[in-house]
């Protein structure tokens, strides 16, 4: 198997190069896929949650709430270490999809998971504050931040809260690093062309991550070419493993049936 595991040695170079990529398992063979590794929960996770990396850790992880890329502008409440949190369920069905995308040259890159319900609070009061548009001109240049709300891109709850659901994307690999955001650099669309948009590993799906924008809609007519196959192979990838996605972006999953689909968790990200 040339192919899978000329895509393993191309993860494990990236993951030498970026603070926060898992790199592959030691002693991992050329042309092997490990299964989910078997692990008690980790100290202080309820009973059900697990670290991502403890069943995969071939799985990119770009935990953008941890540093202050993104729409907030500030590392976000209840983030106390870049590190991919999701029940036990979802994590096992992400590892389905890895080998599935591994085969093909690609790997999984999560951006967030489960998200505490302090951070979502963080989230409502940073809507409320119109006059902090710090990070508008690449994560909302054509919304009102009046309007987050009205529009839907903020909410008091959140699917993340619940465990099952990620924000994730595609990399081809060999995977090459994503330079680190330097607060106060000049922003650019997250819809732009992809030469000007922050600079991403990921496929070009259109759009960054987390922009405000119907471009962002999974299905959007605008959307064709390279960029419509980006999304429809990371979408059908992630279906066949269990995954379904939220139509208003392209970028987040649930898996179903939930383990908690009731329960809004609040316990930190450490």
């Amino acid at each position: 198997m040339p192919r899978l595991a000329a895509a393993l040695r191309g993860l494990a170079v990236a993951a030498a190069a970026l603070l926060t990529v898992t790199a592959l398992p030691s002693g991992a063979g050329a042309g092997t896929v490990h299964g989910p590794a078997r692990h008690s929960p980790a100290p202080g996770l309820p009973k059900g949650f697990v670290a991502l990396r403890e069943v995969d850790p071939t799985i990119i992880q770009e935990m953008r709430y941890f540093t202050p890329h993104n729409f907030v502008g500030v590392p976000v409440d209840g983030y106390l270490r870049p590190k991919c949190i999701l029940t036990r369920d979802a994590a096992r069905a992400l590892h389905r999809a890895q080998v599935s995308f591994l085969r093909r040259g690609f790997t999984l890159k999560v951006y967030d998971c489960y998200r505490p319900q302090r951070a979502v609070d963080h989230f409502v009061r940073w809507a409320e504050d119109l006059d902090d548009e710090a990070m508008k001109a690449e994560f909302y240049p054509r919304v009102a931040k009046s309007r987050l709300f009205e529009d839907g891109y903020i909410a008091a709850k959140s699917g993340h809260s619940r465990g099952s659901t990620l924000d994730v994307t595609l990399v081809r690999l060999p995977a090459l690093p994503t330079r680190p955001y330097v607060p106060g650099e000049p922003l650019t669309p997250c819809y732009g062309p992809r030469a000007d948009r922050f600079p991403d590993n990921s496929l070009d799906m259109g759009t960054g991550f987390d922009c405000f924008d119907t471009l962002a809609h999974t299905l959007d007519p605008r959307i064709h070419g390279r960029q419509l196959r980006n999304r429809l192979l990371l979408k059908h990838g992630l279906e066949r493993a269990g995954f379904v996605n939220l139509p208003e972006e392209w970028w987040h999953y649930t898996f179903k049936p939930e383990t908690f689909p009731d329960t809004y968790f609040d316990f930190p990200v450490r």
